[in-house]
Parts: C-alpha cells; sequence; structure tokens
C-alpha cells in the first residue's frame, strides 16, 4: 500500500522544527557554560537548569488552552519570534558581558515558558496539515529530524561556538528561531475548531481536556503507561554516565561515541514509526515496542562491556522513539480538533511528573547501592508496563467515555 504523501505544509512544519531544534541544542549547553562562567555556586547553577524545568509544571495546561483559543500557526510564529527576540538580547548580553545570574534565571524560565505555549499549538496544529492515515509517519520524521538536529550538529558544535565566543551560540539561537517563525507563517491558513467559539473560564477549559482524558479509556491507559515509562527512563538517565564509565567501562574520552548510540538507535526508530504502526496497528504496535524495550533493558542491566551496553542502549533508544511517536498520533488522531491542545498537555503534564521522581530516586538507590541496581530496578518497571499493556491496550475495546463523544 503506497503511503499517503505528507506534503508542502508538513515540510514547512518540519523545517521550522528542525530550525528550532537545532537552536536549542546550540543554546541548551552554551547556557550552563555561561553560568559556570558566571558563578562556581552549585547552586545557582542547578537553579539556572530548575528555571527551565518549572514552567512546563507550571504553565503547561494553561498553555493548552490558549492553544485551543488561538490560532495555532500564528501563535507558533509569534512564539518563536519572541522567543528569537529573547535569545537575541541574551546574545548582546553577553558580547557586552553585561549577564548576571538574574538574567539567566529570567532567561531560561521565560524561553520554556514559551515552550509550553509552542508544543501544544504545535501538537494540535499536525493533524490539520497531513492525512490521519500518515501521522505516525509525520511524528516520527519530526522526531528523527530533531534528533539529527540536536544530536549530531547542535550539541557537538555548541562548545566549539561558545570556545570562539560566548555570544555566538545564543546569536545562532536567535537566527533559528527566526527562521521557524518565518516558515511556520508560509503555512497555509488552517481554520479554528468550531468547539473554540465555546469558551468558558480557563480553569473550566482545563478541566473539560482533563476529563476528556480521563474519560477515553485507550488513550488514558497509554498516557498512565507513559508516565511509567519514563519514571523508568529517567532514573537510568541521572545515572547513566556513572553506568558507563564504571560498569561498562566505557572510557571517558569514548563517552561521547557511546551516548551516540542511543541517538542513532533514536533515528532508526522514528524512520521506522510509521511502517511499524501500518503493518501492526497503533495499539498493538505499541505493545510489542514496550516488549522490545523490556528486552534491551535487560541486556542492558546484564551488560559488562561498552558494545553490547551500546547496542542495548541503541535499540532502547529506538523504542522510545517509536513509542512517543505513536502515542502522539493515536492522541491526535482520537481527540476532537477543538481539544487537542488541552488533551495533549494534559498527557505531557502526566509524564512529567514522573520524570523527576524517577531521577530522584534513583541517585537515592545509586548512592545506597550502586548503578546497577538501579538498571535492573528500570528493567523491572518495564517488564511489569509491558505485561500491564498486554492486558489492557485491546484495540477492540470502545475508547470514549466522555460526554464530548468523538472516538
Amino acid at each position: 500500500m503506497t503511503s499517503p504523501p505528507l506534503g508542502r505544509n508538513f515540510r514547512l512544519l518540519w523545517s521550522a522544527a528542525v530550525s528550532s531544534r537545532l537552536g536549542d541544542s546550540l543554546r541548551t549547553p552554551a547556557l550552563a557554560l555561561l553560568a559556570a562562567a558566571v558563578t562556581r555556586d552549585p547552586r545557582i547553577i542547578a537553579a539556572v537548569t530548575v528555571a527551565g524545568q518549572l514552567p512546563p509544571l507550571l504553565f503547561g495546561l494553561l498553555g493548552g488552552v490558549y492553544a485551543d483559543r488561538w490560532d495555532r500557526r500564528r501563535t507558533m510564529a509569534l512564539v518563536d519570534g519572541v522567543r528569537a527576540a529573547v535569545v537575541a538580547g541574551l546574545a548582546v548580553a553577553v558580547a557586552l558581558d553585561r549577564v548576571g545570574v538574574a538574567v539567566l534565571l529570567l532567561a531560561a524560565f521565560l524561553l520554556a515558558a514559551l515552550g509550553t505555549l509552542f508544543d501544544s499549538a504545535s501538537f494540535a496544529l499536525l493533524p490539520a496539515l497531513v492525512p490521519p492515515d500518515a501521522l505516525p509517519r509525520a511524528n516520527g520524521r519530526l522526531q528523527a529530524g530533531s534528533a539529527v538536529a540536536g544530536g549530531f550538529l547542535g550539541a557537538p558544535a555548541a562548545g566549539v561556538l561558545f570556545a570562539l565566543a560566548p555570544a555566538l551560540p545564543f546569536a545562532l539561537d536567535a537566527v533559528t528561531f527566526a527562521a521557524a517563525a518565518l516558515l511556520v507563517l508560509a503555512l497555509a491558513p488552517v481554520p479554528v475548531a468550531s468547539a473554540n467559539a465555546r469558551r468558558g473560564s480557563v480553569w473550566s477549559e482545563i478541566a473539560e481536556g482533563v476529563r476528556w482524558l480521563r474519560g477515553h479509556r485507550a488513550l488514558w491507559r497509554v498516557t498512565v503507561l507513559a508516565a511509567a515509562c519514563n519514571l523508568a527512563i529517567s532514573g537510568i538517565m541521572a545515572v547513566l554516565v556513572l553506568y558507563a564509565l564504571d560498569v561498562l567501562r566505557v572510557p571517558p574520552a569514548g563517552y561521547g561515541l557511546f551516548a551516540a548510540a542511543a541517538i542513532v538507535g533514536g533515528v532508526a526508530g522514528a524512520l521506522g514509526a510509521g511502517r511499524l504502526a501500518a503493518r501492526l496497528g497503533t495499539l498493538p504496535a505499541l505493545r510489542a515496542v514496550l516488549a522490545a524495550q523490556t528486552v534491551a533493558l535487560t541486556g542492558f542491566a546484564l551488560a559488562r562491556d561498552p558494545v553490547p551496553g551500546g547496542l542495548a542502549l541503541a535499540v532502547f533508544a529506538a523504542g522510545t522513539v517509536v513509542w512517543n511517536s505513536l502515542c502522539a498520533s493515536y492522541g491526535q488522531r482520537h481527540v476532537p480538533a477543538g481539544l487537542l491542545g488541552r488533551v495533549g498537555a494534559a498527557q505531557r503534564m502526566v509524564g512529567l511528573l514522573t520524570a523527576p521522581v524517577g531521577a530522584v530516586l534513583a541517585g537515592l538507590a545509586a548512592a545506597a547501592y550502586g548503578t546497577v541496581p538501579v538498571a535492573g530496578a528500570a528493567a523491572g518497571t518495564f517488564a511489569l508496563v509491558t505485561v500491564a499493556a498486554w492486558r489492557t491496550l485491546l484495540p477492540a475495546e470502545p475508547g470514549v467515555l466522555s460526554p464530548s463523544g468523538a472516538a
């Protein structure tokens, strides 16, 4: 069967997403380097990181509301335009040596806050740009492009550019945001869903999105399973460098190459997500992916050498990207257009809540017992999630219980 074409609008959205991701991958490590240049106080450096992590928790659901209220194409362009201005201002401040702790905290917070609105609008816009059957392939292409731009291009270049001129990564990030804004504006206008005309209070609209998610049995189960996966993933990522160096005996000089295995696996998974969904169906594919990830993570926990450890990590990363692509596609196909921003934001919020818990638990466990039990616990968590998925993600089961009635 011939895959439906993705079309000009998707190519523009893909180019905007990749451009923005490239800038992010330049800015994020440069911001950490800049914080270390301003102060050596680890508490302040950690505060800059937290300032970039808080907005999705504080404003994620609010971003979903306005992604459903406003024209999504214009919202994305406006957000990227504002982000370009913020990062350009930061680049000027760096060039003039006028950066202090307050500037770093404010910039990290503003950029992350704006990102919550952009992410909700982007998630809700995609189903209007490509045919429903092409959504898994489109989401996979977006993730593949972002992985290449961020992992293979931006991240390795960030330190080099910062060493040449500390303002340079931020100036380039501003250019990528501006380019992304122009690319999004070039999209054909997309009609706003008629449901947007019936506006209540912000809180009532948030509650409507959460209720719809909770009432759709299959989507809610996928969301809860994803949150459980995030608990394990954040835990293993929190101790990955120690596990690689101490258990797998990866040489420090080779850690970058070892970590690149996850990027290669992620790109491969992103490119194969559409084919897997077309062959198996979305929910059966999600169950199969979890089973494969459980095997890969078990192999990673048992490995004691860089090569099998790196291969297992690549397979696991491929599964993570396939899971993310198919989860997004499933929601985009089943959620009514006027609720996509809010339901997508609610899904992301559930996942975000478990990530810091997993990292904290992994840190405490590793300090007390070493990193090997953390890897074993992560594999065990995935095994339990896989069993739950095979028992609950049943394709023939009716999904919607909510009064909105959209399947």
